[in-house]
């Protein structure tokens, strides 16, 4: 096991064992204890009663952050020539069909999200061992499959993400950077919880949110109490 460095035992010595804080303090406390010396991303982890090997129990869907990701976004879109010009006029770093599946067969993925047409579905099925692993992969419920990429494109670079439960049942997202101030930080972990309660499916039982821990990229998790935490 390798040996704490001494961030890391200072970042620790200020977290109460057992505490769960309130929201509003526990992105203080984050800020608190992050020492990178670059931006570090705010990260949420929240563990769902659900049972995600039953299809009726798997929670997916996507949020579009109020105060964004404050990552650059890149952002390729398939599509026919039809909708190029107002792909690239949307933001979209990367435009075109062919070539870039090509590419993609190729072994290029040094995008972050894809973006495509329902038509052009058939020629990307072939990417899915590519792109599936990668999280890459165009899906309808995450908005990524549509007849208006602008919209999408948009969306996507004003905040938009999607998320999943995993196999464990937890739901983990980067939220927005440490840089931001407290009340975007605030901000942004409600929405995500918020949406996450919406999705709660019929079949779950017992407690729906059983934890919160928000984190920075190289921080300990912060407990997060439940309680009125959507208030």
């Amino acid at each position: 096991m390798s040996k704490l460095t001494k961030n890391q035992k200072l970042a620790l010595s200020k977290i109460e064992a057992g505490k769960a804080y309130t929201l509003a303090e526990a992105v203080e406390k984050v800020k608190e204890i992050t020492f990178t010396k670059f931006d570090a991303s705010l990260d949420i982890d929240v563990r769902l009663g659900v049972d995600p090997r039953k299809a009726n129990q798997m929670v997916r869907g996507v949020v579009s952050l109020p105060n964004g990701t404050g990552k650059q976004v890149r952002v390729l879109v398939l599509c026919n020539p039809d909708q190029e010009e107002a792909a690239k006029a949307a933001g979209a770093d990367y435009v075109g069909l062919d070539e870039y599946i090509q590419k993609i067969k190729g072994g290029w993925t040094d995008v972050d999200v894809i973006i495509t047409q329902p038509a052009i579905m058939g020629k990307i099925g072939a990417l899915g061992r590519i792109l599936g692993p990668r999280g890459l992969m165009p899906n309808p419920k995450s908005g990524t499959v549509t007849q208006d990429v602008a919209k999408a494109v948009k969306e996507v670079k004003q905040g938009k993400i999607d998320f999943k439960v995993d196999k464990n049942g937890i739901v983990h997202a980067s939220i927005g950077k440490v840089s931001f101030t407290a009340d975007q930080m605030m901000g942004n972990a409600k929405e995500f919880i918020n949406t996450l309660i919406k999705l709660k499916p019929a079949t779950a039982k017992g407690t729906y949110i059983k934890s919160i821990y928000l984190s920075s990229t190289m921080s300990p998790g912060v407990k997060v109490e439940t309680k009125g935490v959507t208030d």
